[in-house]
């Protein structure tokens, strides 16, 4: 095999062997400062490439290693690159064993970041969160969870989990806007769950929760709407088609929560037993809860049904027929536009610094104004707490069903006569 000096000059007039147009051409570096076994190889379609061909210790046969190609790799490289080889195998190496081993620690160390990025963690974390002791999370819990899970994958991306400092994260939560408080701290809360989740599979070693404080919390609201704003309130719902003029009216009459009402389907609702009960999956605290419906309640629902009889499949409140309406943002702002109208009409003021929410504490302050029981009011309302937790809630096991009736028929009897007046709720 032909051997000289490999220089940019050899290898830029090298050309394919034309004896054997099939085989490739060896040039064999030679001279002052030549390295044994470098070479360039020149292939019949003219690709030039620079290889180190060397017998490895104990072996009785040579191999080729592939070092890459010209306008890669200068001449001067290339013999660089092959020198640093020869030190390998003079010591007993073998570059390919080399490449080999590397290969598989890349591979590995690629794995394990894909396994520790953010974004399949919490992807993961999300499809273990779903269900909680083989029973599926609620539908306000899993979205709440799913919204946290997309801001944080926003800010880390493909960040490894591990790698998340302390410091980001409470960068993160003071990001957000000073007067969203109950924001930050839902954020908080589902990103504490789903670190804790990954630091019980060793995805991170410290978890920076345990010195990250949460968030202040949001003040308490006492606020609750007056007979006034009740009048107005209705007032403006009727002025609103479905589907949310119908679940601003049921919320007023019933007390239940927003998700809880938007939800609803037909299959939870019984006329001839004048009952909505709440599935178990769909209710805050994971228990079926039982809302007795005063008349004006089935009424509404009546207005709703498309024929004498209710139907006995389907959401009661769709837009899509296949999932709950959505859009509530929209339609509150819509909704105090309406009020402000009718308020303007009536000559009363419009109805300030309210939420949704906060009709729930309305119905709260009715009930108790009208004198029923505080554990009568918090089995309509669903609460577990006060007369219903602790000790209290594990034997007092009486549900009030009558209780209940009773007190949400005299609601519904009170919010006719703030809406009509006295001498027509009759």
């Amino acid at each position: 095999m032909p051997s000289c000096a490999i220089t940019k000059r050899t290898v830029d007039t090298a050309t394919p062997r034309t004896d054997k147009p099939n085989s490739d051409l060896y040039l064999w570096d030679s001279g002052r400062g030549s390295v044994s076994g470098f070479g360039l190889k020149v292939t019949p379609a003219g690709s030039k490439i620079f290889v180190l061909q060397y017998r490895p210790r104990g072996s009785r046969a040579d191999r080729r290693y592939r070092i890459g190609k010209y306008g890669d790799w200068t001449p001067d490289q290339a013999r660089e690159q092959a020198r640093k080889l020869r030190r390998i195998i003079d010591t007993g190496g073998d570059p390919f064993e080399l490449d080999r081993q590397e290969g598989e620690r890349r591979t590995a160390e690629f794995l394990k970041g894909l396994h520790g990025a953010f974004s399949e963690v919490s992807e993961n974390w999300l499809a273990s969160y779903s269900h909680h002791n083989g029973r599926a999370r609620s539908v306000a819990s899993l979205k709440a969870a799913k919204l946290a899970a997309a801001k944080l994958r926003a800010e880390f991306g493909a960040q490894r989990i591990d790698e998340i400092s302390r410091a980001q994260l409470a960068a993160f939560f003071d990001s957000v806007p000073p007067e969203k408080v109950a924001t930050r701290r839902s954020l908080y809360s589902y990103s504490r769950i789903l670190w804790k989740w990954a630091a019980a599979r060793d995805l991170i070693d410290e978890n920076p929760f345990d010195r990250l404080p949460p968030p202040d919390s949001a003040p308490s609201r006492d606020r609750y709407l007056s007979d006034e704003e009740i009048a107005v309130l209705w007032a403006a719902s009727q002025r609103m088609s479905y589907p949310f003029g119908p679940i601003v009216r049921l919320l007023v009459l019933t007390g239940q929560r927003r998700s809880e009402v938007m939800g609803m389907s037909w299959t939870e609702l019984h006329r001839r037993e004048r009952v909505w009960i709440i599935p178990a999956a769909r209710a805050k605290n994971r228990a079926a809860h039982i809302v007795p419906l005063a008349p004006a309640v089935i009424l509404e629902l009546d207005a709703l049904s498309t024929s004498a009889e209710w139907p006995n499949a389907g959401l009661v409140f769709t837009v899509t027929g296949k999932t709950p309406v959505s859009g509530i943002s929209k339609a509150k702002a819509r909704l105090d536009r309406e009020i402000a109208q009718v308020a303007s009409i009536a000559e009363r003021p419009p109805i300030a610094h309210w939420r949704l929410h906060d009709l729930r504490r309305t119905v709260a302050t009715g009930l108790q104004r009208l004198g029923i029981r505080f554990e009568v009011t918090e089995s309509v309302l669903n609460h577990v707490s006060g007369a219903r937790a602790g000790v209290a809630g594990v034997y007092q096991r009486h549900d009030w069903a009558d209780e209940k009736r009773e007190a949400l028929e005299a609601w519904a009897f009170r919010v006719a006569g703030i809406v009509l007046g006295p001498s027509q709720s009759r």
